[in-house]
C-alpha cells in the first residue's frame, strides 16, 4: 500500500505555483484539448491556422498567443496538400512549425517520439495531433478505453509544459449540448483539459460556431466566419479593462519599500495611494496570482501568522525591478499618503525602521500650519521648504529631471500596451 500524502488548505493556499501558460490566449493553455468538428467543417484548417499563429507569434481570432515552436501530426494528409493550404494561409513561412506524416500511436512509442521532439526543440509550444483515431489502438470506444488511451497524453502535456491538441469528429446524431456530440465516450472529455467544438449551420457555409470549455478557460461561444483560408471572429470581441493591480502594488513598494500588516491594512493604502477599491477577501489570491508578475518588478510576498492574525510581509528590491523603479499605474488623481517613503530612501531597511520613520513624520507635521494646500513653512521659519502640506498631512517634493519624467511615461505606456495587446516594447534609450 502507498503512503498517503495530504496537504491541508493551509498549505495549498499558501504555496506558490508556476502560473498556467497559454499557447493561445484563452483559448489553449498547457494540457490535453480536443479540437472536433464534422467532416470538411474546416477543423484542420483552424487547427494549422493556430500552428502558424503559434510558431510566428501572431494572434488568432483577436488572441494573443505565446511564440514557440509547433509540431503538426498531419496523419491523413500528404506534403503536397500542406504546401498548398500553407499558401493559402501565409506568404511567409515559419522555421518553428514542423510536420511530420506517420508517427507510433499511443502507448507504443509515440511518447516517446514527442519527447525526443522536446529534447531538440526546448521552445516547443503546441502539438497538433490530426487525428486522434490515427494514434489510438482500441477499437472499442468505452469510458474506459477512451479514458485509459489519452491520459498518457495529458501526463506527457503536464510533464513537458505544452499544449496538445487532438483532432476529432462529431456524431451524427444532434444535441443540444454541442460537447456531448464529440464522438465516443465521455471518458475523452474526462481525460481531456478541454473541449473546442467547430460547428456549422449548413454544409459549405461560411459561418460556424466554436465552443469552448474547459477546465482553466472560461466558457464560450465565437461566431466565425470564413475570410478566404482563415476563420475570423464575426462579432466584436468584448475587451477586459486591464489589470492593474500588480502596477499598484509595485508602485505602492517603490515608495514604502517594505510593508508587514493584515490584508486590510494594505488595501486601505493601496486605496489612498490610488482611489480604486480593493478587497481584503481577494487580496491575497490576487498577490499570488500576480506573484510571478510582481516578482519581475522587484516585489516579493510571503503570507504569515502571528497570534492568530494573518498578515502579509512585502519587500521590494530596485536591484530586482525590471522597470528599473519607474511609476507603472496609468496617470489618475492621487491622494497623497504621508508614509511615502523621500527620493532616494534605502529600501534595504527593516519593516520596524520603515514604521518609525512614519511615526516621526506624523510628529514632525505637528509644527505646521494645516491648509488645504500650500507650501509648508517651518516653525523657526527657515526658507525654501522641500515639502507642502495636503490635507494636513506632511508630502515632500520630490523634483524630477525631463529625462526622468519622459522615462516615467513611457514606461507606463509600455505597460499598457502589454497588459491591452500583450506586446512587450523594449525600453529605448535617450540620446545622450
Amino acid at each position: 500500500m502507498r503512503n498517503l500524502i495530504t496537504k491541508t488548505s493551509e498549505e495549498i493556499m499558501t504555496t506558490l505555483y508556476k502560473p498556467t501558460v497559454f499557447a493561445v490566449e484563452g483559448l489553449l493553455a498547457q494540457g490535453l484539448f480536443i479540437l472536433a468538428g464534422s467532416p470538411k467543417v474546416g477543423k484542420s484548417w483552424l487547427a494549422l491556422e493556430v500552428c502558424l499563429s503559434v510558431a510566428k507569434g501572431e494572434t488568432l481570432l483577436d488572441r494573443q498567443t505565446q511564440q514557440g515552436s509547433a509540431l503538426y501530426f498531419c496523419l491523413e494528409d500528404s506534403y503536397q496538400r500542406i504546401q498548398s493550404r500553407l499558401y493559402e494561409l501565409t506568404d511567409e513561412p515559419s522555421d518553428k512549425l514542423f510536420f511530420a506524416l506517420r508517427a507510433d500511436t499511443i502507448g507504443n512509442g509515440l511518447e516517446e517520439q514527442i519527447i525526443k521532439f522536446k529534447s531538440e526543440h526546448d521552445d516547443l509550444r503546441l502539438i497538433v495531433i490530426d487525428t486522434l483515431q490515427m494514434v489510438r489502438n482500441e477499437t472499442e470506444s468505452s469510458y474506459g478505453s477512451d479514458y485509459a488511451e489519452t491520459v498518457p497524453l495529458k501526463s506527457l502535456a503536464e510533464q513537458l509544459g505544452i499544449t496538445i491538441v487532438l483532432v476529432h469528429h462529431l456524431r451524427k446524431a444532434a444535441d443540444s449540448d454541442p460537447f456531448n456530440m464529440i464522438s465516443g465516450s465521455t471518458g475523452l472529455s474526462g481525460a481531456t483539459d478541454g473541449q473546442l467544438v467547430l460547428k456549422k449551420d449548413k454544409r459549405g457555409g461560411t459561418q460556424a460556431v466554436l465552443y469552448v470549455t474547459g477546465r482553466d478557460i472560461e466558457d464560450q461561444e465565437l461566431s466565425l466566419t470564413k475570410h478566404g483560408a482563415r476563420w475570423v471572429l464575426a462579432d466584436e470581441r468584448t475587451e477586459k479593462p486591464p489589470d492593474t493591480f500588480p502596477f499598484a502594488v509595485h508602485d505602492l513598494m517603490v515608495e514604502r519599500c517594505s510593508f508587514k500588516g493584515s490584508a486590510t491594512e494594505l488595501c486601505g493604502l493601496l486605496k489612498d495611494r490610488f482611489g480604486s477599491e480593493y478587497f481584503a477577501n481577494r487580496l491575497t489570491r490576487d498577490m499570488f496570482k500576480h506573484a510571478y508578475e510582481l516578482r519581475d518588478l522587484g516585489v516579493t510576498f510571503e503570507p504569515k501568522r502571528s497570534n492568530g492574525q494573518r498578515l502579509l510581509l512585502l519587500h521590494y528590491d530596485k536591484n530586482s525591478d525590471s522597470s528599473d523603479g519607474k511609476m507603472l499605474m496609468p496617470e489618475q488623481p492621487q491622494t497623497a499618503d504621508p508614509t511615502v517613503t523621500p527620493d532616494g530612501a534605502d529600501c534595504s531597511e527593516t519593516v520596524e525602521n520603515a514604521a518609525l520613520a512614519v511615526d516621526d513624520v506624523s510628529t514632525s507635521a505637528d509644527n505646521f500650519t494645516d491648509p488645504v494646500c500650500e507650501t509648508a513653512v517651518p516653525a523657526d521659519g527657515a526658507a525654501d521648504p522641500e515639502y507642502v502640506l495636503i490635507d494636513g498631512k506632511q508630502v515632500p517634493i520630490v523634483r524630477f529631471s525631463l529625462d526622468d519624467l519622459i522615462n516615467r511615461s513611457a514606461a507606463k505606456i509600455r505597460a499598457q500596451i502589454y497588459q491591452e495587446r500583450g506586446i512587450l516594447v523594449p525600453e529605448f534609450k535617450l540620446a545622450p
